[in-house]
This record gives structure tokens, sequence and C-alpha cells, in this order.
């Protein structure tokens, strides 16, 4: 997989990488999430030295997490590049050999990070909500965000049953946020809990 060159500072303790894949034909993206006095990374793609360097002057990394059975990504080597553990659903941890793994758990991971299961989208499928700044989702597949698509659910040929998926997503609306960034897309930094719920309706 390509390497990111650059690290993008969103403000608020977030950053993000992305490149476009085409093998895949996809952009992708991923996060990093300050929260207390530790980083958590989300579905990581590679990144070149520079940006990691840079990556590693912002705190140290609490754990990597993955938001499904699809973006095993660079996790495995970047926790072990930066000694952190990795949090991944059941379906995906044979990824990782010789890794620190553990299942993702529905609910609290540490106090203000909180993993969120989303049914009927691909397998394993959670969404990661951080507390500090207002609020911070983090999506793997459920929800995409680039062209043509624009801001979207995932198609229904690759979701196991959209309309659950669609329902299951309602749950978000319960949490505070301010901020929704995804695994595929452009990250929407303003009035996102408000966006979503006008796509839900």
């Amino acid at each position: 997989m390509v390497e990111a060159t650059d690290l993008i500072s969103l403000g608020n303790g977030v950053c993000i990488w992305q490149i476009y894949d085409p093998t895949m034909k996809a952009d992708l993206s991923s996060s990093a999430v300050k929260s207390g006095n530790h980083l958590f990374l989300v579905d990581p793609i590679p990144l070149a030295p520079v940006p990691l360097a840079d990556l590693r002057t912002l705190g140290p990394v609490g754990a990597v997490l993955v938001t499904n059975a699809n973006h095993p990504r660079a996790a495995g080597s970047l926790a072990q590049q930066l000694d952190a553990r990795i949090f991944a659903p059941e379906s995906s941890k044979k990824e990782f050999p010789n890794t620190d793994v553990r299942a993702c758990p529905s609910g609290e991971i540490v106090p203000g990070l909180t993993a969120i299961p989303i049914e009927g989208a691909v397998l394993g499928e959670m969404v990661f909500h951080f507390s500090d700044g207002g609020g911070t989702l983090v999506v793997g597949d459920a929800l995409i965000n680039f062209e043509p698509h624009g801001f979207c659910l995932l198609p229904a040929k690759y979701c196991s049953n959209q309309r659950l998926m669609r329902a299951s997503l309602r749950q978000l609306l319960e949490w505070p946020f301010e901020r929704l960034l995804f695994a595929h897309g452009s990250p929407i930094l303003t009035a996102a809990r408000e966006r979503l719920g006008a796509l839900l309706s």
C-alpha cells in the first residue's frame, strides 16, 4: 500500500492522513484523535517517515483501533513501531500475528473513548466516539464521504443488510459530536450531528 506523505491537523487534537489506492479504486483515510494524554489511531494506512515522526510528537499512542474486518491496513506494523496494542473486531484478529491484539469491546474502551457496534454494515463494523473537544465520531465503512457519492450510506451491495444498518446508525444521534471522520473520504468538521440526522431522516 502507498504511504501517505502529509499529516493534516484538524484542530481539537485530531489529525488525518489520506491516499488514493489505485488497486482498490478508493480514497482511504486514517485518523489520530487525542483523548486525555494519549493518541488513538483509527484504521491507519502507512505513513512516510517524516509525517510519522510528526505524529510521534503529538503524544504517546494509547492504542490502534480497527473499525471492521476489512480494515487491518497498516495497523499491525504501526502498532509495533509505536509500541501500542490493537483493538480490532474478533473476526480480524487473525490478521495480526505476533501482535498484542484485543477484541474490540462494545462500550467504553478507556474513559472518553467508546466503541459503538453497527449492525447490517460489513463484518465487525464499529464506530468510535471520542468525548473530548465537543465530540468526534470515527466511522469505518457504514458512512462514506467522497465523490461522486458525497456524504451517504455505504451502498447496499456492500452491506449485509442496509436497512438494518440505517436503523443501527440512528443510535449515533444519541451521542454528542461536532466532527465526523471517515475511513473513506473527507471529514465533516461542523454540524456533523445535524448532517447525520438529516441523512438518516
